[in-house]
């Protein structure tokens, strides 16, 4: 007898409907598994068989062979458990159920039956959606991740008898439902670091201020123990709050990466701070079975590169795709996958290998050699793709000491929040969010200049000698900060603010 279940698998972000057929003819006892199965789906033979017989159930004694279809479709993980021996009972007639192909089916078996969570149910269920599909069995565990999709319902069970109970119509499972609104309700209070908790450091604050308010990429160089790190942990703070549809985004990711916290949504914009040892391929993305890397996610928040100088040179020049594209595409011989990289990059390093180059209280023991060759270790093509460049000077024991406190993280947030209201308004009806993303047509548009903006500019791009991209980089800074200025054009002082932060960049 044939059986057919629905399950999913992943390709890149994304669920895939995959259907779990079992046929079980007669002939000496034997296991067939086809259509492209990776080795921990052939190990689900194991699993299975142990989980049917500890359950009371009798696994027959025949031919089985197991399709998952499509079959030019690489398959992965153990997802696929509980479908498979759910179709082995269909089949076997040891299961009878009411529309099977209106279920979708996840899940892995151990051998005492029980169901364990797995990865990248978010992107399954929302794949079951789109494919009409409105019940939907998932490990209870997994309750909470695939509640968030709305008009479906979710069945969470906990093993493999109680799954069969439960289509067996002997046992009643109520649809497993969250409140969406609550999802996202999280006080600024779990951010660790507030801008007011720093002394001085105003101009950086600013740049940052400036940065979070346009989505722009930041460098930050200064002396050991000056607070670059620390304004980098607070950046979060000041970032505007996720939507819905973002959350949604940026759970997939870390869903299918195995890294959801209580099987929850992400409620807050990503911080990723890899340590300088990391390989090329752990921040962009890849391996055997492509995974997404440090870039993807941070995606829709913050990849901060701490000492940039000490990262492998191989692994920094791999960032000058995803900066400028917002996504990385991973080639196999089997599909090439794409993983969405839309990031803020915060960067910071020492001026040079001893660190007290700008520090007048400490005298600095390199020579100009050591100096070049330890700024020579990030390309000018990157540099060339970061927006803000600010030197952070050494505090004071007066600015530790006597120095008011700054303007707290929500008051900047506010502004922040203001000028990207402004940006969604002028780019509603396009395909960008934010002014990072502006494009050189769009900046035709947007970032007209009047005349005496036009000979400023003029005048900083032959002696600044900037190339195209920094001058597109220089106009969609000041864009920002007319934004924050809640003006509706550039003015020159806006052009001015940009120019010194582009300025500040001693390294190219």
């Amino acid at each position: 007898m044939l059986s057919q279940i629905k399950s999913s698998g992943l390709l890149g972000v994304n669920g895939v409907i995959v259907t779990v057929e079992i046929d079980i003819s007669r002939g000496l006892p034997a296991y067939s598994l086809v259509g492209l199965p990776d080795a921990g789906i052939k190990e689900s033979k194991d699993r299975v068989f142990s989980a049917i017989k500890n359950n009371g159930f009798k696994y027959p004694m025949e031919r089985i062979t197991v399709n998952l279809a499509p079959a030019d479709l690489k398959k992965e993980g153990p997802a696929f458990d509980l479908a498979i021996a759910l179709g082995i009972l269909t089949a076997s007639e040891q299961l009878t159920w009411d529309h099977p192909e209106s279920f979708l089916v996840i899940g892995e078996l151990s051998l005492s039956g029980e169901i364990r969570s797995v990865n990248g149910v978010l992107p399954m269920v929302l794949a079951a959606k789109e494919a009409g599909i409105a019940n939907i069995l998932v490990p209870f565990d997994n309750r909470h991740e695939a509640a968030v999709v709305q008009n479906v319902n979710v069945y969470p069970v906990k093993d493999f008898h109680e799954a069969v109970s439960f289509l067996k119509q002997e046992l009643v499972i109520d649809p497993f439902m969250i409140n969406r609104k609550t999802l996202l309700n999280v006080e600024n209070s779990c951010h660790s670091i507030d801008f007011s908790d720093i002394r001085g450091q105003d101009l950086a604050k600013r740049g940052l201020e400036i940065a979070a308010a346009g989505a722009h990429n930041c460098l930050m160089s200064g002396p050991p123990g000056s607070g670059k790190t620390m304004l980098a942990k607070g950046f979060p703070s000041i970032l505007p709050d996720l939507t819905l549809d973002e959350a949604l985004e940026i759970t997939k990711i870390h869903s299918i990466s195995g890294l959801l916290k209580n099987n929850a949504i992400i409620s807050q914009r990503p911080f990723r701070s890899p340590h300088h040892t990391i390989s090329k391929v752990s921040l962009v993305g890849g391996g055997r079975i492509p995974k997404p890397g440090e870039v993807s996610l941070a995606h829709l928040g913050v990849l901060f590169l701490d000492e940039l100088p000490e990262f492998q040179k191989s692994a920094l020049e791999v960032l000058r795709q995803p900066i400028e594209d917002q996504e990385v595409t991973i080639s196999r011989v089997n599909a090439s996958l794409t993983f969405p990289a839309s990031f803020t990059l915060i960067t910071s390093m020492n001026p040079c290998p001893c660190g007290y180059l700008t520090d007048p209280a400490h005298e600095c023991i390199c020579t100009p050699q050591q100096i070049k060759n330890y700024q020579g270790k990030i390309s000018g093509p990157l540099l060339d793709r970061l927006d803000i460049f600010v030197e952070i000077p050494s505090t004071t024991y007066d600015e530790l000491q006597t120095k008011p406190k700054g303007e707290s993280s929500s008051v900047i947030k506010k502004r922040v929040d203001a000028a990207r209201e402004r940006q969604n308004q002028r780019y509603q009806n396009l395909d960008i969010f934010y002014n990072a993303q502006l494009t050189p047509k769009l900046m035709e548009i947007y970032c007209k200049l009047g005349p005496a903006e036009e000979n400023l500019m003029k005048n900083v791009y032959t002696k600044m000698k900037l190339s195209a991209r920094g001058y597109h980089r220089i106009l969609k800074l000041a864009r920002t900060i007319a934004d924050l200025d809640g003006s509706k054009t550039i003015q020159v002082n806006h052009l001015s603010e940009a120019i010194q932060y582009r300025g500040m960049n001693r390294l190219s």
